[in-house]
């Protein structure tokens, strides 16, 4: 028998009364709540991605791990956005032993279309480069510029 590319083949289906569980031979493993508790909604509506390691043993036992991102959470954190610009802080980070291996940076970055041009860009660049500037002005703490 021929399978083709997008054919799911299910290898071990376990029924349960919680829900089910489908093992695919392409590794896929879909999970399905009960029939009588499908109408409740886990999420907000929308379909939410996780990075996760998982472990499936012979018989069956599944082990889903999370994906460590990170221990202080996101590495940059945005605070003010143009047309075609952004300006990140990047955070301190830490080891184990709660010693600061790195200080604080404020990023800024420019995403000009080739297709402006040359005078176009630099327009563009002084403008934003005023409105960035003016909100450094607004913050209440002091830039020390090295």
């Amino acid at each position: 028998m021929k399978t083709t590319k997008f054919e799911e083949r299910i290898l071990q289906q376990a029924v349960k009364m919680d829900g089910s569980i489908n093992f695919q031979t392409n590794g896929d493993i879909n999970v399905f709540p009960c029939p009588w508790e499908s109408d409740k909604e886990v999420t907000d509506g929308a379909r939410v991605r996780y990075q996760a390691g998982i472990e499936v043993d012979a018989d069956g036992r599944t082990i889903v791990k999370r994906h460590n991102i990170g221990m202080n959470g996101p590495l940059y954190e945005t605070l003010f956005e143009t047309a075609h610009g952004k300006v990140q802080m990047k955070r301190p980070q830490y080891d184990r032993g709660r010693r600061r291996l790195d200080k604080e940076a404020i990023i800024v970055t420019f995403r000009f279309p080739k297709k402006y041009g040359l005078a176009l860009t630099k327009a563009l660049y002084a403008e934003e480069t005023d409105e960035i500037m003016s909100y450094f002005k607004t913050r209440k703490e002091e830039t020390v510029w090295k």
